[in-house]
């Protein structure tokens, strides 16, 4: 309720200056709604075209014997996997708040990384590159990339995925 009734005509006519606003808001607004399909079919930010069906068990077992096959340690109880030249396809899962394996991956090499969820949702961003892409349970993302400088790669998850969130990070080394 009010303290004031309005007047019976409270608006009033677009003076100058809100026309020229609302006149460069129309033509933005076309402008995005051409640009966005372009960028879609020709930009390099798109999401993975391949992605697979992949129970969270079949998935977990992929996992567990890439690392079987590849571990050379652990780091604060997640096993290390140095990835030896001949493997191309690797394997990553992030689950109970921790991203497993920790990679040590070489600089120039190309590689089809997998990646899915055990649990919950997550965001895997690799950090200082700002890559993003979501990992669901029961898909596996295939990724194709190449570490071009080498160093010490953070992962974070940046989707809240419960209580323990905030520690959910994991490493990727490249020499």
């Amino acid at each position: 309720m009010s303290l004031y009734t309005p007047e019976k005509h409270w608006w009033k006519p677009m003076d100058r200056e809100e026309m020229i606003w609302v006149t460069i808001a129309f033509i933005w607004c076309q402008l995005i709604t051409f640009i966005m399909p372009f960028s879609h079919a020709y930009g390099k930010h798109n999401p993975p075209a391949v992605t697979s069906k992949a129970s969270t068990a079949e998935y977990g077992a992929k996992v567990d014997k890439f690392i079987a096959e590849n571990k050379t340690g652990e780091e604060a109880g997640v096993a290390v996997v140095e990835v030896k030249p001949e493997v191309k396809e690797i394997y990553i899962v992030g689950r109970s708040y921790q991203w497993e394996p920790v990679l040590k991956l070489q600089q120039g090499k190309e590689y089809i990384l997998h990646l899915s969820s055990g649990d919950y949702e997550h965001g895997m961003s690799i950090q200082p590159m700002n890559m993003n892409i979501m990992a669901l349970p029961g898909y596996d993302y295939h990724l194709r990339i190449t570490p071009d400088q080498a160093g010490e790669y953070f992962i974070i998850c940046n989707e809240f995925c419960g209580a323990g969130h905030h520690m959910m990070t994991g490493k990727i080394y490249v020499s």
